[in-house]
């Protein structure tokens, strides 16, 4: 008898249970609001949830209508298309889910655009400052660990601290300096077990990693550095994922990783997308293969993700404000989803600028990214191509060597090329950053070197970048690994005992190399040729290279000396440059020099030349 009450029971207990089994469940929404009035109507909705792919969708809401309600492998998934019509207005919209007799109603935010900031892009009047924020400074030390990873400042590779409030708290530095633009390294979360300091292995795409704060303090950092006169760009990373996504546990389909989830090395032949005689198997390698296990391959042809990755670049923009993307691995990822990530984004933000890493030897690889290029058979439509052909040139020769010629011939070889870019003023241009030696070495004993690549890169045709930590010495050598290429920078801890932050805390050597950076990036802001004016150059000659930026009755001319010796220069060769010009001063030391006599240029120097009549 017993026995039978228990068995009563517990059928009445399961049938009492069977209910809130079934219960349509939604345990993920991306993104998690949108906004009225934007200029692409259409939005999609990842739905996420036990089974929610069985689940019929229905809205009522004025101004927005149900597009699709698409179905994927993987029945856990559901994407909702949505049509936003002008003039809809914001509010709550319930998103009813019907599964059989069960029901849920979800409220998404559909908000206003309140604020109409930012979104300004980046120009050739700007000088970018690309931070890796781990390593930069650390505000708030109770963020450091996160879920079992601690922070080790000991280990070059492990999570050092760094974070977003450290960033805000030296705002005032970098305008002091003379910086108009903050490029941070990768923010958002990074939950995997070694750490992640570099922020390339991305674990949730619409959430700021803990240990450099929230979402929320993101957006105020922006919001602070704009009302500062500052701009901010963000590194987005659309090629791959970190292998700790929360996706890649229960993928929405075989193909939303490339070769099919498992992993496969790229061959890192980068101009395999455009090399008319590469093998279609290298050319997949390269496209399909992964950066390592720990980052897996995306596939933006499949077009739900495709619109994922669009969206959401879409959503920092709005949601932060933010003035541009720094996109990694460009060259990586299949080239109509590019032109159409550029697209919808320059649709949505005409001003806002987007800089790929077009990683190349060459200056026509590059070049045949750009925006309108004739070299590609269609539009790839990026903007802004990193220059590397020029950085590697300045690299390897960087404005050293033992012999009184060869740099600079190099260097002006490189810039002869420009024919091939649609755009070459739009070029991003930098003398390393955070995957590349240092422009100081340790071996330096003084700032001709220094000195030199800073006048040449704030001076010469494109966006010039400023990797942290250049105006205060910083060295790094690739050989000895890249946590060596980003240190810390003394005195953003609590307890470093130098603070080159302050003039104090650094050395007279030290000092000298801030002075003359912030002298220039100031100067730099004042210069209408620097900014906007075309350049004109001569081919060098013993040693010599001359160029200027020219707008209109504003010439600055630049004469760069690669010899070991000091060197006189005849002025009547540069007439083209000097025309009714009669004076020249230098904007570092303010000596004036006529421009009708020779001028003597010291060994391995510089003059940066403001022309008056």
């Amino acid at each position: 008898m017993n026995s039978k009450i228990v068995i009563y029971l517990f059928y009445a207990f399961t049938l009492l249970l069977a209910p809130s089994v079934k219960a349509i469940q939604i345990t993920r929404v991306e993104p998690a609001n949108w906004w009225v009035g934007m200029k692409n109507k259409t939005l999609q909705i990842l739905v996420y949830g036990p089974n929610i792919g069985n689940a019929k969708v229905a809205i009522n809401y004025p101004g927005i209508t149900l597009k699709e309600a698409a179905k994927v492998e993987n029945p856990n998934y559901l994407f909702v298309y949505l049509t936003i019509s002008q003039g809809t207005k914001p509010g709550l919209l319930p998103i009813h889910f019907t599964d059989g007799k069960d029901t849920f109603t979800y409220h998404y935010p559909i908000k206003a655009r309140t604020d109409k900031s930012g979104a300004m892009g980046f120009t050739p009047s700007d000088v970018l400052y690309l931070i890796t924020p781990d390593r930069f400074a650390n505000g708030n030390p109770a963020n450091d660990d996160f879920e079992g990873v601690k922070a080790n400042r000991q280990n070059a590779n492990a999570r050092h601290g760094g974070d977003l409030e450290g960033i805000s708290k030296h705002l005032d530095y970098l305008k002091d300096l003379g910086i108009t633009t903050i490029w941070l390294n990768p923010t958002q979360e990074n939950k995997m077990p070694g750490g992640s300091y570099h922020g390339y292995a991305i674990t949730d795409f619409y959430k700021m990693d803990p240990r450099f704060g929230s979402n929320e303090e993101f957006k105020k950092l922006t919001q602070t550095a704009h009302e500062k006169g500052l701009k901010m760009v963000m590194d987005m990373v659309l090629n791959h994922c970190g292998s700790s996504h929360w996706w890649m546990k229960d993928l929405p389909s075989k193909d939303w990783i490339n070769n099919n989830g498992v992993f496969m090395q790229t061959n890192h032949a980068t101009v395999s997308v455009m090399d008319i005689h590469a093998s279609p198997t290298e050319r997949n390698t390269f496209l399909h293969g992964w950066f390592a296990r720990q980052m897996p391959d995306m596939n933006q042809r499949n077009p739900h993700l495709a619109t994922y990755l669009i969206q959401n670049s879409i959503w920092w923009i709005e949601y932060a404000r933010i003035d541009g993307i720094r996109q990694d691995t460009y060259s990586y990822m299949d080239f109509d989803f590019l032109a159409r990530w550029n697209k919808e984004v320059y649709d949505e933000y005409p001003n806002f600028n987007i800089t790929g890493e077009t990683w190349y030897n060459k200056t026509s690889s590059s070049a045949w990214w750009q925006k309108n290029s004739i070299l590609s058979k269609k539009n790839p439509g990026l903007k802004t191509p990193m220059d590397f052909s020029l950085t590697l040139i300045m690299q390897n020769d960087a404005f050293s060597g033992t012999t009184d010629n060869g740099y600079l011939n190099n260097i002006f070889e490189d810039i002869a090329q420009d024919f091939v870019y649609p755009d070459p003023y739009s070029l991003l241009i930098f003398l390393d950053n955070h995957d590349m030696s240092r422009i100081v070495r340790k071996e330096d004993s003084d700032l001709l070197r220094y000195k030199q690549g800073l006048a040449f890169l704030l001076t010469m045709r494109g966006i010039p970048e400023i990797y942290y930590g250049t105006e205060v010495l910083m060295t790094g050598n690739k050989q000895e690994g890249d946590g060596n290429l980003r240190k810390d920078f003394p005195g953003g801890w609590p307890d470093d005992k130098i603070d080159q932050f302050s003039k104090i805390g650094r050395t007279d050597i030290q000092n000298e190399a801030w002075d003359y950076m912030q002298k220039l990036l100031q100067w730099r802001k004042t210069s209408v040729a620097v900014k906007q004016g075309t350049l004109m150059h001569y081919a060098p000659y013993n040693g010599i290279y001359v160029y200027a930026r020219i707008k209109g009755d504003h010439t600055v001319m630049v004469i760069l000396n690669s010899a070991l010796k000091d060197q006189t220069v005849k002025m009547d060769r540069f007439s083209d440059i000097i025309g009714k010009y009669t004076t020249g001063k230098d904007v570092i030391t303010a000596k004036s020099f006529a421009l009708t006599n020779a001028i003597t240029i010291p060994a391995k120097g510089e003059y940066i030349l403001d022309l008056s009549k």
